[in-house]
């Protein structure tokens, strides 16, 4: 048997007096901070009743939903921005400003848009609720509309969100321990930023503790409101329809598990889950019914004009994204073109018509293309980003920044018009603005075949030659066999050189 004292004396496990007052100081340290956050975060959650931990206060719960909103909006599955039609809007507007008036949180600003997409989701952040089109269309009735949107609303009534963030920000706190600092801010101030948590609040999946508590609170919210709560079941069905006629459109298995499944999580669709909402109703304090409870025949002649506009999408526009997405460009063109046949009041027709030509090169086509688009709607954000690709593609630099510099007030997120921005002013010999809106599209697309190599030069004109010299590495790690691989193999052997010789002078 080996000696255990053997085991001690191992040059790992050596008794180290200073070495121990760390670690306890350390640890000390730690559970100071974890005090103070218990001590500090405790909340009435509006919803139970209850305290409960929590590090985001209503304020910081509103302004990170008006920042996250607009790259939901356009960036997160399906995207598309806003569906155009304010009699609509108008009409669904009322009904969630009745939903937020019998909600938990009426205090809070609130926000209603149709999501211009086929997907078929609703999501609602601090500030904001949403429904796409493709989900819209599906409804039936306006109790049925008032149960989604009710149960959306009910993820933020009952403060979900904040509390995904907070339980984000206790596993930072031994960050804080091991020496980042708080730099005199409080803690939830320095973690709450879009780097970190904010961006991950996006389209949440939620806990199935939230999700049958939002599921409560849709069925409570439409019952004061006086509409039946069974419509509750047929929305799920509905919703389950829907899904699996939009797989079926992109050529998927609906009983296969996907990252859409994912997508819809927070909309329950199984048998087992509307045995769920059934016994939630018979659970729930009864009120009187309002009319019939439905509200069908209003509901149906409102979304009328959606749903021929949902069809024209789902059967040309939706199959031409997808052959673009695959460069089948002719395929792409003859598809859009018959959704413009049909209807020539849509923006993103043109909009993909335009870079279908962008493509081809041609850009007299792709910039006429892009500018109907914005004719039918000024913030039409794929246009703007196509308007100033094109006139990148043309040399004609200061125009494209001062296009796209637009194009990311409308969708901060997004990463081409970062792309060409960047590139835009790279050629202008701006190199820090190049540096400034390069990085974001290089962290999103890091295997991009020269993305890095124009960093490296960006830093080489800037005097950083470490910064150069990673980039330049990074280039050769993604494309070293192209031309932008070949010159960055030459810039990082001449700057280690360099680099080397200044570390060796600075030792001496």
């Amino acid at each position: 048997m080996k000696d255990k004292s053997s085991f001690f004396r191992n040059k790992y496990f050596v008794f180290n007096p200073l070495l121990l007052t760390r670690c306890l100081s350390l640890f000390s340290g730690l559970l100071v901070a974890c005090y103070s956050l218990l001590l500090s975060g405790c909340a009435i959650n509006p919803v139970t009743g209850q305290r409960e931990l929590m590090l985001v206060s209503e304020a910081q719960e509103v302004a990170l939903g008006k920042e996250l909103y607009p790259n939901a909006l356009w960036g997160a599955e399906g995207g598309g921005g806003e569906y155009r039609d304010e009699r609509l809007r108008s009409y669904l507007r009322d009904i969630i400003f009745r939903i937020h008036g019998v909600s938990h949180r009426p205090n809070l600003p609130v926000s209603f848009a149709i999501q211009n997409s086929s997907t078929p989701n609703a999501w609602a952040i601090p500030g904001y609720v949403v429904i796409t089109r493709g989900l819209l269309a599906a409804l039936d009735s306006e109790a049925e509309f008032a149960f989604v949107m009710g149960h959306e609303m009910g993820h933020v009534s009952a403060r979900h969100s904040a509390e995904q963030m907070t339980s984000s920000m206790l596993m930072q706190v031994g960050l804080a321990g091991l020496g980042v600092g708080l730099g005199g801010k409080s803690y939830s101030d320095a973690a709450l930023n879009l780097g970190s948590i904010g961006g991950s609040l996006v389209l949440l999946k939620y806990s199935r503790t939230h999700e049958l508590e939002a599921d409560r609170l849709g069925v409570l919210y439409m019952t004061r409101l006086g509409y039946d709560p069974w419509n509750a079941v047929s929305a799920h069905r509905n919703l389950e329809r829907v899904s699996q006629e939009y797989l079926k459109s992109l050529g998927k298995d609906p009983h296969e598990k996907s990252l859409f499944e994912d997508l819809l999580s927070t909309h329950p669709r199984t048998s087992v889950r509307i045995g769920e909402i059934e016994h939630i109703i018979r659970n729930t304090p009864p009120a009187p019914v309002s009319g019939d409870g439905k509200y069908r025949e209003r509901f149906q002649d409102m979304i009328a004009g959606l749903k021929k506009v949902n069809e024209v999408y789902s059967g040309y526009f939706d199959k031409a994204a997808q052959a673009f997405q695959k460069n089948n460009l002719e395929e792409a063109d003859s598809l859009v073109s018959k959704a413009i046949s049909v209807n020539q009041d849509q923006p993103p027709f043109y909009a993909l018509k335009g870079f279908i030509l962008l493509k081809k090169k041609d850009y007299s086509g792709a910039e006429s293309n892009f500018n109907r688009a914005l004719n039918l709607d000024g913030a039409y954000e794929p246009s703007l980003r196509g308007l100033g690709a094109v006139r990148y593609s043309r040399g004609d630099y200061n125009e494209s920044i001062r296009i796209l510099k637009h194009s990311l007030t409308l969708f901060p997120q997004d990463v081409l018009s970062h792309y060409f921005l960047g590139m835009s002013y790279f050629k202008t010999g701006d190199y820090s603005q190049a540096v400034r809106y390069l990085k974001p599209f290089a962290e999103a697309q890091p295997q991009h075949p020269e993305i890095h190599a124009v960093l490296g030069m960006s830093y080489e004109q800037m005097h950083d030659a470490y910064s150069a010299y990673n980039e330049y590495i990074r280039q050769l790690k993604v494309a070293p066999d192209n031309e932008m691989g070949r010159y960055a193999a030459s810039r990082a052997l001449f700057l280690r050189y360099i680099l080397e010789g200044n570390q060796k002078r600075r030792s001496e």
